[in-house]
């Protein structure tokens, strides 16, 4: 069996179903993923797309029939299968795979890994030899054999009750609940947009607890994607949600991608919140209750987040971007909390994985203890530091683009964490090739220019786009 290894990106698998990716190709990397960790009992969870309940099914099928155990949680987000490996709600479990495309197109699916603890597996820590494996044809009848020692148990344990209790932990309900007695109805009024993905029943779940007025849009999973791809980055994809906050007069807009390990946010008045501005209002939040924490940030935008988090007596950190590479740093300095501009933030309490989650409940829970605006917290950091936000170019030669703009630019401040960043007094930018597609990726900031922002961005495009 022909299995392309293009589906593997740098720490997942993702292609289209079912030439790059179908249940078979899917049960040979899964179970290559076992044996690669000596796991005797994974978790595995699915998304809302048509094709993950079969991608599912013949996983499960195959590492049964080759002794391992399986925890099936069903239908849910990528973050409910880390809680279930890092919490060991389930006891004695190895790892975990959850069977999604996140925000890539109906077409398509994929596979994330941990191991235990939720540990993340990528192309520096072993996805490279079970991509080699699973594509091997005599590895894999000898990793499935005839007669196993023993037949895996399949669990179904679709339950969410612990996983909910951990996300109401990072609130004070006590304290919520006694000023919505006080204030005499619901302290906030949230639009939330899942996307028609996985968050629409986390969100009904704590709907019944939480003291604030949920409404709902596009709000129940369907693997049909009927509003287009769950992709709120996408400037195409924002309107809906901001409408719908100014239309509901609600205090603040949240949206989701498909297995909601990003979340967006939009303010009182439907302006959507970058990513990067959200970085440090949750950093600087965290570093009010844990005093000199560590905070990691990717390297596509610095200043700002750099000049809050040492600001509130914290030590900034930056990692190479991709959530495989910044668990692993998250580990390694203890950081309590990391972000990326791309919307993906990680939490030390959180088994140190990201969240689609944690966010907008610390968020809501600043906003009710603050009596403030989203708008009131950010502005000053969009006026300081203005972006570009995340700019996609297809080119012909990425490598070639790149080693253009290094010889460009080679009197400048060059830093090579992940892609090229280029730093002037005035400006900076950095340059990467997307770990997930075909393109490369250009964000630009400035202090507290927008003239020079688009100057320098439009200057950019036109060296990379020739």
């Amino acid at each position: 069996m022909s299995i392309p290894l293009n589906c593997f990106t740098a720490y997942d698998v993702r292609g289209k179903v079912p030439e790059e990716l179908n249940p078979d190709i899917a049960a040979r990397i899964g179970l290559a993923f076992c044996k690669q960790i000596n796991a005797r009992k994974v978790v595995v969870g699915e998304d809302m797309r048509l094709t993950s309940p079969e991608i599912a099914n013949a996983l499960c099928a195959t590492l049964t029939a080759a002794g391992i155990g399986v925890v099936d949680i069903g239908l849910c987000g990528t973050e409910e299968m880390y809680f279930a490996v890092f919490s060991n709600e389930f006891a004695d479990v190895d790892g975990g795979i959850m069977i999604t495309a996140s925000h890539n197109p109906a077409d398509y699916n994929g596979m994330k890994f941990v191991r235990q603890q939720a540990r993340p597996v990528s192309s520096d820590s072993g996805l490279l030899e079970i991509a080699d494996n699973a594509a091997s044809d005599s590895w894999y009848h000898n990793a499935r054999p005839d007669k196993p020692e023993r037949i895996g148990i399949h669990c179904k344990m679709p339950n969410k009750h612990l996983y909910i209790t951990h996300l109401l932990s990072y609130l004070n309900l006590e304290d919520l609940q006694k000023k919505k007695h006080e204030q005499g109805g619901n302290l906030l009024k949230l639009v939330v947009n899942g996307g028609n993905g996985c968050a629409g029943p986390v969100i009904d779940l704590l709907e019944l607890i939480l003291p604030f007025e949920f409404i709902k849009i596009n709000h129940i999973p369907d693997g049909t994607f009927p509003n287009g791809v769950p992709n709120p980055l996408l400037p195409e994809k924002r309107e809906v949600t901001a409408r719908a906050v100014r239309e509901h007069g609600a205090d603040l807009g949240l949206a989701w991608d498909g297995d909601f390990d990003r979340c967006f946010f939009y303010d009182q008045n439907g302006r959507f919140i970058e990513g990067y501005y959200m970085v440090a209002l949750l950093a600087e939040a965290l570093l009010q209750t844990h005093p000199g924490a560590t905070i990691l940030h990717d390297p596509r935008l610095t200043w700002n987040t750099r000049e809050v988090v040492k600001k509130n007596g914290g030590t900034p950190i930056m990692t190479k971007t991709g959530h495989a590479f910044i668990k692993e740093a998250m580990r390694q300095e203890d950081a309590v909390y990391g972000g990326e501009m791309s919307a993906h933030h990680y939490f030390r309490d959180f088994g140190y994985c990201d969240s689609g989650m944690v966010p907008w409940l610390l968020l809501c829970q600043l906003l009710c203890d603050r009596g403030v605006t989203l708008s009131s917290l950010v502005d000053d950091y969009m006026l300081a530091y203005p972006v570009s936000g995340e700019i996609n170019s297809q080119v012909a030669d990425p490598d070639e683009v790149i080693r253009s703009l290094e010889e460009l630019y080679r009197d400048a401040e060059l830093d090579y964490t992940d892609g090229v960043s280029v730093t002037l007094p005035e400006y900076r930018f950095n340059i990467r090739k997307s770990n997930t597609e075909p393109v490369l990726r250009l964000n630009v900031e400035t202090r507290g220019d927008e003239q020079l922002l688009k100057e320098k961005t439009d200057e950019l495009l036109t060296l990379i786009r020739g």
